[in-house]
């Protein structure tokens, strides 16, 4: 079974369009590709876009999961 060659988007690109030409590649509908992206901003805008991409991992994702999960259960009592 041949491996496909994995897909890399233009690094000369801004994150946003990287990931919208990702999100292509693969056919990903319209309507999940805008989803998606406005995730990544909010991510983004979370932590003050003070930090890299590439400087960020799981405690990070973790801290934005917990901030989404206390403002979920504060907004449902």
């Amino acid at each position: 079974m041949e491996s496909k060659p994995r897909f890399k988007p233009d690094s000369g690109l801004k994150l946003m369009d990287q990931v919208r030409q990702v999100m292509r590649y693969h056919h990903y509908a319209y309507r999940i590709e805008q989803t998606y992206c406005d995730w990544i901003v909010r991510f983004i805008r979370f932590h003050g876009s003070k930090r890299h991409r590439k400087d960020m991992g799981k405690l990070e994702v973790e801290g934005f999961l917990s901030h989404l999960r206390a403002g979920y259960f504060s907004a449902s009592c």
